[in-house]
Order: C-alpha cells, then structure tokens, then sequence
C-alpha cells in the first residue's frame, strides 16, 4: 500500500510542479511541445503493455473494439465541450481538458496496480508523470494571463492534483475485489480514452510548439517506457 501512496504521490505532484513552473518560469513552446511529445510517446506503451494486453486476455476481441471505441467517443465528445464551451487555449480549459483526461487516465493507473508489481505499473505512472508536467505548466501560465492571482492558480491546480489522485486511489481500492472481465473492460475504456486524447490533443499540440523534434522526442518516450516495462 505504501509503495501504490508513493506513486499516486508522484503522478499527482506532477500538476504542483508543472503549476508552479508555469506561474513563476513558463517553460518555452519548444520545450512544453518535446516534453508533450515524449509523454505521449511513453502512453502509447503503457497503453498497450498495462491496460490493453492484459485485458485481451479475459475478453473477446469483439468486447475490447466496442470497449476501446466507447473510451474513445467518451473523451471526444468532453473534449469538444471543453473546446465549444472554454476554449482549447485558455487556462480554464486546460485545466477542464486535464481534469476531464487525467481522471480515467488515473483509474487506469489504479486499475493496473492491482495485483501488479510496482515496477510494471511505473511506466504508466512515469508517462501520467511527463504529460501532467507540461499540461499543468501551460494551464497554469494561461489562467494567469486570463487573470488568476498566483496563488489561486496554485490552489486550483493543487485541489485537481487531490481530485486526480483520489480517482487512483478509487481505482485501486474499489475495483480491487472486481472479476477480471469487468475489471477487462475497464481497463480498455480507459485505453481508449488516452488514445483518443493523443491523437486529438497531445500530439498535435506537441508539433504546434516543437515542430520536427517531436518525432525524437515521442521515439524517447518509447523507449523509456519499454525500457520501464522490462524491469517490470
């Protein structure tokens, strides 16, 4: 239990030091985009090795498609409420887009500590990690433009960083005495909720501000995540 704490622990503090990096020394566009980039480098394995593998194993193929489809539907129809109703660029939709994404992604996570060793689910972890830092940076950076004091914004980013880990916590907890094909579907929901927010928000918000360093910097994530998954 100590070791799924320490965990939530440092995906959630994530969102602390991105906000604070944003309100008090915004990272540059070239930078946000790579570390963008490489996160979503590293969720395209943790994606595959800890939610979609293990659960085409307990459910048909046929099951995981409308399962991956519904994840998928489910964040791009939150994802373009955000954009009709706040705005892509602003930092309240920053904050709604990481909220509205980090909560399945945080499930997922919770889901795949269960029962798992520590360093299987530390690819997941790290790659939550890398993405909270940059979203959370420019979130932050844009609420202080639209006119947020410093100290709002850091409360405000502290109290989702809370609301995210708690969505881990409920993962792991609640779900932890579930069959394995529920437990199966949710997992590939949650799959189809991170690919969906790759293809429409992370990737090409990541070409946006790092233009052609973005295909190296996903090929790191890459391989700094299947390097985490073979000490696992």
């Amino acid at each position: 239990m100590l070791t799924t704490l320490a965990i939530l622990a440092a995906v959630s503090a994530a969102l602390i030091l991105g906000a604070l990096w944003g309100i008090w020394k915004p990272p540059s566009e070239n930078t946000e985009g790579f570390m963008i980039a490489l996160a979503g480098g590293a969720l395209i394995v943790s994606v595959m090795s800890e939610l979609i593998e293990p659960a085409s194993a307990h459910i048909s193929f046929l099951t995981l498609c409308i399962a991956l489809l519904a994840g998928a539907a489910g964040f791009i129809l939150a994802d373009h409420f955000v954009m009709k109703k706040l705005g892509a660029e602003s930092g309240g939709g920053l904050l709604l887009a990481v909220t509205l994404d980090g909560i399945p992604e945080n499930l997922a996570l919770g889901v795949a500590l269960i029962g798992a060793d520590p360093l299987t689910a530390a690819a997941l972890a790290g790659s939550i990690f890398l993405s909270n830092l940059p979203e959370a940076a420019g979130g932050a950076r844009g609420m202080v433009d639209d006119g947020f004091s410093k100290h709002s914004v850091l409360w405000i980013w502290t109290g989702t960083a809370i609301l995210l880990a708690l969505a881990a916590l409920v993962g792991k907890l609640a779900l932890s005495d579930v069959s394995e094909t529920p437990l199966a579907v949710i997992r590939t929901v949650a799959a189809g909720v991170v690919a969906a927010s790759l293809a429409t928000e992370v990737f090409p918000k990541a070409y946006k501000e790092d233009k052609l360093w973005t295909g190296i910097a996903i090929v790191l994530g890459l391989m700094a995540a299947h390097g985490l998954s073979l000490m696992g």
